[in-house]
């Protein structure tokens, strides 16, 4: 099956707790690329790029985040395909 790409903000306490660190760690465990990047308004934008099982597996581990966080909502995006040689910290 081709790769994918799924674009998402995620809003809630998300900044200022590790949540781009535990997003990019947990990217590369499942294997994608991506990137996670904090937004001037108080969200994290997340593209995950790889497998869909494994982007689907990010997908469900976004919802929850890490402990430090508060995840109140998780807004999928459309996006085209791109190509990320790995998952970084923007």
């Amino acid at each position: 099956m081709p790769d994918i790409c799924k674009k998402f903000i995620v809003e809630g306490h998300v900044q200022g707790v590790g949540f781009r660190y535990h997003t990019c760690h947990e990217g590369l465990k499942l294997n994608t690329t991506g990137y996670a990047k904090n937004q001037p308004d108080g969200t994290v934008e997340v593209m995950v790029c790889g497998r869909p099982t494994d982007v689907d597996a990010l997908e469900r581990w976004l919802m929850t985040g890490p402990r430090t966080a508060h995840v109140q909502r998780v807004v999928r995006e459309p996006c085209e395909y791109q190509l990320y040689r790995s998952f970084k910290i923007l």
